[in-house]
């Protein structure tokens, strides 16, 4: 996502117990440097690893809230 003036900046939305909502699209870098992409108008990025589709959430994280 190249980062020019003309481009909005992506808003993302944080919650205490839960995921990080990202305005999308996105592509997202990894640990190990590979890449994964959304093309969705919003993802939810999960932030407790208890997903089984990370990074994407899964609200895995609501069975030990």
């Amino acid at each position: 996502m190249p980062n020019v003036p003309s481009d909005a900046p992506r808003r993302i939305t944080m919650r205490r117990k839960g995921p990080l909502l990202v305005e999308g699209p996105v592509e997202v870098e990894l640990e190990d440097g590979t890449t994964v992409r959304s093309d969705r108008f919003r993802v939810a990025l999960c932030t407790c690893r208890r997903s089984r589709r990370y990074p994407w959430c899964d609200t895995s994280h609501r069975d030990r809230a």
